[in-house]
C-alpha cells in the first residue's frame, strides 16, 4: 500500500493527498477544510488567486489541530511577480492563513511574456525559504521550456510542480522530466473533475475502464484514479466541499491497483489538455490585483 506521505527533495514530509479549494465559495471553505481534516487530511492546497486563503485558516483552526500537523500550501499569483511584490505576497498569504511559515510556496504560473518576472518572483521563493519562513518551494503548470530555462538560472531545484493530471492528460514527457531532477509530479484536477466542464465529450467519471476496475475493487471511478496517482508516486489535490465526497476522497488507502489496471488507466491518456494551455497566461488577460491581508 502506498501511505499519505511523501518525501519531497529537500527532506521535508509532505502528505501525498490533500484537499483544494479551488473554486470553493468563502463561504464553504472554512467548513471543508475542517471537515477534511475531520476525516484525516493533513495537507491543504490553496492559492492567493482563489481569494479563500482566509478562510483555509479558519477552518484549519476550527479543526482543533496544531499547527504543525497541518501541511499548507500556496501559491503566488502573477500579478505579484517579481523579487519585492513577491515577498509582499508570502506576507499577504502567510497574515491571511494566520500563520509564522508555509509548508510549501509555488508560483501559480509561468509567465512567458515577462520570464524575468518569473525569475525574480522565484528567487524571492529562495529567500524565503532561506529565512526559513517557507519549508520548501516549487512551482505550478510550468512545461518543459519554463522548467529549463528556470533551472538554468537557479539556485534550488523545484520541490514540486503542480500541473494538470488525469487519465485522460497525463503529460508523460514532463513527468519524466520531474523525475530527471526530483521534482515531485502534484497533479491538479486529479480525478478529471475539468473534463465536465465546457460540454466535453469524454468524462472520466463515466469512463467503462475506470467503472470496470471500480467495480472489482468495491470503489468508485473517483477512488481508484486517485489510488493510481499515488501508486505512481504523485501527490494529488482532489477538490470538493461535500462531506461524503471528501470523505470518499480520503478512502483510497486499503487497496491496491494491478500493474494491469494501472496499464490499463495510462492507455486512456488522450493527450488533450483541459485546462488553459500555460503560454496564454499574460499580465494582460490574467492579471488582477491580490487583496492586502
Amino acid at each position: 500500500m502506498t501511505a499519505n506521505e511523501i518525501t519531497l527533495n529537500n527532506g521535508v514530509t509532505m502528505p501525498s493527498l490533500g484537499l483544494g479549494v479551488f473554486q470553493s465559495a468563502p463561504e464553504e471553505t472554512t467548513a471543508a477544510v475542517a471537515e477534511a481534516l475531520g476525516v484525516g487530511y493533513r495537507h491543504i492546497d490553496t492559492a492567493a488567486a482563489y481569494a479563500n486563503e482566509r478562510e483555509v485558516g479558519k477552518g484549519i483552526r476550527r479543526s482543533g489541530l496544531s499547527r504543525d500537523q497541518v501541511f499548507i500550501e500556496t501559491k503566488v499569483w502573477i500579478s505579484d511577480y517579481g523579487y519585492e511584490p513577491t515577498l509582499h505576497a508570502y506576507d499577504k498569504s502567510a497574515a491571511k492563513l494566520g500563520v509564522d511559515q508555509l509548508d510549501l510556496l509555488i508560483l501559480h504560473q509561468p509567465l512567458p511574456s515577462r520570464f524575468d518576472l518569473t525569475l525574480d518572483a522565484y528567487r524571492a521563493l529562495e529567500k524565503l525559504l532561506n529565512d526559513g519562513r517557507v519549508r520548501a518551494i516549487g512551482v505550478s503548470n510550468f512545461m518543459p521550456e519554463h522548467l529549463d530555462r528556470l533551472l538554468s538560472e537557479a539556485g534550488v531545484v523545484p520541490a514540486v510542480n503542480q500541473i494538470e493530471v488525469h487519465p485522460y492528460f497525463q503529460q508523460p514527457a514532463l513527468q519524466k522530466l520531474h523525475s530527471q531532477h526530483a521534482i515531485l509530479s502534484q497533479a491538479w484536477s486529479p480525478i478529471g473533475g475539468i473534463t465536465a466542464y465546457g460540454g466535453a465529450d469524454k468524462r472520466s467519471f463515466d469512463d467503462p475502464t475506470l467503472l470496470d476496475i471500480a467495480a472489482r475493487h468495491g470503489k468508485t471511478a473517483a477512488q481508484v484514479m486517485l489510488r493510481w496517482h499515488l501508486q505512481q508516486g504523485r501527490s494529488a489535490i482532489p477538490k470538493s466541499t461535500k462531506p461524503a465526497r471528501i470523505a470518499e476522497n480520503f478512502a483510497v488507502f486499503d487497496f491496491e491497483l494491478t500493474h494491469e489496471q494501472l496499464a490499463a488507466i495510462d492507455a486512456l491518456d488522450t493527450g488533450v489538455r483541459g485546462g488553459p494551455d500555460p503560454d496564454s497566461i499574460t499580465l494582460e488577460t490574467y492579471g488582477r490585483p491580490i487583496p492586502e491581508a
